[in-house]
């Protein structure tokens, strides 16, 4: 039988200290890519990690590849994982870390993995722990590629990335995504990587789900306005996110409340990165003054 969901999240729920996870759900179809954006601390790397098994997932369910828990021997063989740091030992040598770990996967490629290391410009002979920050991320990406998995969860992957690493770690990524039974999830602050990649987009705000949906949805449902003073009483409500800021004031609006506007307030469209700013101002439940 063909999988339909490479992961489905249901009302994942997890406090640690001041923060909180609040019910969220999360569906990533196979063959699609979803962009998980949010403010630092919206709970993005809480939701990775629960998804590859690395925290608990009560309450909520975490299954992939339509019903296998994170920890299912099947899953390890079908999943790659980027996180921060590179998994591997500080002292192991580049070149030998197929020796080190590919019998522990089915589909180990040692010369796809090499030929991703030289496509990455990554250092063979080189100590893990001397690379740098960026050769990390790419060392971690070809690892995680080399055992030829259905499903990719990456948290941040080309942070510390310059233009041309960042380039070509996209290329590999949309070579992955050109086999119709691979999907990926990732994580990112930068949104030209949502542009490049991503069928949908999930933004969360202070550990909830604060918009779902694709890219092109986005710019259709919402709209940043602008004006003097402080909005009318009557629209006020309408704005979300509101910020004053000596005279002038700005926030997030539905697209089909523009309307409600005078002519004296100019309506813009919205990008992604407005939409996660101003719902996190929202979330938050106070008026920023500036």
């Amino acid at each position: 039988m063909m999988t339909t969901n490479a992961i489905e999240v249901r009302g994942l729920s997890r406090a640690s200290g001041t923060f909180r996870l609040d019910d969220v759900d999360l569906v990533l179809p196979v063959g699609t890519v979803l962009g998980l954006v949010g403010p630092n601390g919206a709970g993005k790397t809480t939701t990775i990690r629960s998804v590859v098994g690395m925290i608990d997932t009560e309450p909520g369910s975490v299954t992939l590849f339509d019903g296998l828990r994170p920890g299912h021997p099947d899953v390890a063989q079908r999943l790659g994982v980027v996180l921060d740091l590179p998994f591997v030992g500080p002292e192991w040598r580049v070149d030998r870390i197929g020796r080190r770990i590919g019998g522990f996967y089915e589909h180990w490629d040692e010369a796809w993995f090499h030929e991703l290391l030289r496509r990455f410009e990554v250092p063979t002979t080189t100590k893990v722990g001397g690379l740098s920050r960026g050769q990390g991320v790419k060392l971690s990406v070809a690892t995680a590629l080399a055992h030829r998995p259905e499903l990719l969860v990456l948290d941040e992957p080309t942070s510390g990335l310059d233009p041309v690493s960042r380039a070509e770690l996209l290329d590999v990524l949309r070579e992955f995504m050109t086999d119709p039974l691979h999907s990926l999830l990732f994580t990112t602050h930068t949104t030209a990587d949502l542009d490049a990649l991503a069928d949908r987009i999930q933004v969360l705000g202070r550990g909830r789900v604060v918009w779902s949906g694709t890219v092109d949805a986005l710019h259709e449902e919402f709209a940043v306005v602008r004006g003097a003073g402080r909005p009318d009483p009557g629209t006020e409500r309408a704005v979300i996110g509101l910020r004053l800021e000596h005279d002038r004031w700005d926030g997030l609006i539905q697209l089909a409340d523009s309307a409600l506007f005078g002519p004296d307030v100019v309506v813009d469209d919205a990008t992604v990165d407005d939409v996660v700013v101003f719902s996190a101002r929202h979330h938050d439940r106070t008026e920023v003054t500036a």
